[in-house]
């Protein structure tokens, strides 16, 4: 599968007409050997405060989601993307003020080193499969995480 322009204009127009009136982007960030992927943990005071998420956030008006999904990463992480090498498919879920919401899920590729600059998270993990169950991550997350582990997505 080719991602280009269309594919990611694809995923916003299915959304629209499912009613999602908000979209969001998570970055799957694994490290050179494919095994140890990131994970930010939410400070205490946000929405959902405390659990561990993947980098990402919400595409700006006129953004793509390509380009929502490089922003997103450097402004959490300091990581500058490199390219997206997958789709891991999304998840959909109503946001704090109650938005139809659904979260694109990319593999990033990102070149190292992996030295991690937080500004909106309080920690952050690199994982493994056999560690994940250790961070408290939702079940979409555990899903995405399962996809990429499993190779179970699209190039």
């Amino acid at each position: 599968m080719t991602m280009d322009r269309s594919f990611y204009e694809e995923l916003v127009q299915k959304a629209r007409a499912e009613g999602i009136v908000r979209y969001v982007v998570g970055a799957v960030v694994p490290k050179e050997n494919d095994e140890d992927v990131l994970l930010l943990k939410r400070k205490p005071e946000d929405f959902m405060g405390g659990i561990y998420e993947l980098p990402g956030g919400e595409v700006d008006e006129g953004e793509t989601i390509e380009a929502a999904v490089f922003r997103e990463t450097m402004e959490e992480t300091g990581l500058k993307g490199k390219n997206i090498r997958a789709y891991l498919g999304h998840f959909d879920y109503l946001s704090g003020s109650g938005k139809p919401t659904r979260q694109f899920n990319f593999i990033v590729t990102i070149d190292p080193p992996f030295t991690i600059t937080l500004q909106e998270h309080s920690d952050h993990a690199w994982v493994r499969r056999e560690t994940t169950a250790q961070y408290q991550v939702t079940d979409s997350v555990k899903q995405v995480l399962e996809s990429f582990w499993r190779r179970d997505f699209q190039q």
